[in-house]
């Protein structure tokens, strides 16, 4: 795994990749496979181009827990320190044949997938004693996720971002293969996160 990192932010601040105090993110790592390059990166995976997308989808779900919605991840952790504590998240970028293998290793399954979440499973205990909160780590397959926003017609970049906030619910313990409900929640969930970032619903 190679390691991709936007000189300019680099420069401002080696030590956190965000300098205000009241931004939800302190880490958000951006790394790929040797097989995606710089340029891929920079057109669709800057870090400018995600922030906005993982700091929406947190500040939508402080709002619904604001109004009484338990995140199943991180339930025995109390409110106001998930709400107060900066994130973490590790983003990967990798190819169809890594994502195959990742998808066979993880799930079972003989195929790449878009997106793989992996929550970060730290007890409620050692969270509390950490700087930041780490949400845990999001796999993502470029070449399926292009062939998948050819098949519905939307950009690439439009995809992209409805599965970050897929995945970042994935994370927080939300899961569509639970049953319809779940389903229902978790889609409606995306599609308000969506459109306040002024994109359409991707189920329709």
């Amino acid at each position: 795994m190679s390691q991709y990192n936007d000189d300019d932010n680099l420069n401002q601040n080696k030590a956190t990749d965000i300098t205000n105090n009241d931004e939800s993110f302190e880490i958000l790592d951006i790394s790929a496979t040797s097989s995606i390059d710089d340029t891929l990166l920079d057109t669709f995976y800057h870090r400018d181009t995600l922030l906005p997308v993982m700091m929406a989808t947190l500040d939508y779900i402080d709002k619904q827990i604001n109004s009484d919605l338990v995140l199943p991840y991180f339930a025995d952790i109390d409110v106001e320190l998930w709400q107060e504590k900066a994130k973490s998240l590790d983003i990967y970028i990798t190819d169809e044949t890594e994502g195959r293998e990742l998808n066979l290793e993880a799930r079972g399954k003989d195929y790449a997938t878009n997106i793989l979440s992996y929550p970060s499973e730290l007890p409620a205990a050692i969270i509390e004693l950490m700087p930041t909160l780490a949400l845990g780590e999001l796999i993502i397959c470029h070449d399926v996720i292009v062939h998948e926003a050819a098949e519905q017609e939307k950009t690439v970049a439009q995809h992209i971002s409805h599965l970050l906030i897929h995945g970042v619910l994935h994370l927080l313990g939300f899961d569509h293969e639970l049953g319809q409900a779940e389903q229902d929640e978790m889609e409606q969930f995306e599609i308000e996160v969506l459109a306040g970032l002024n994109l359409p619903n991707p189920y329709l």
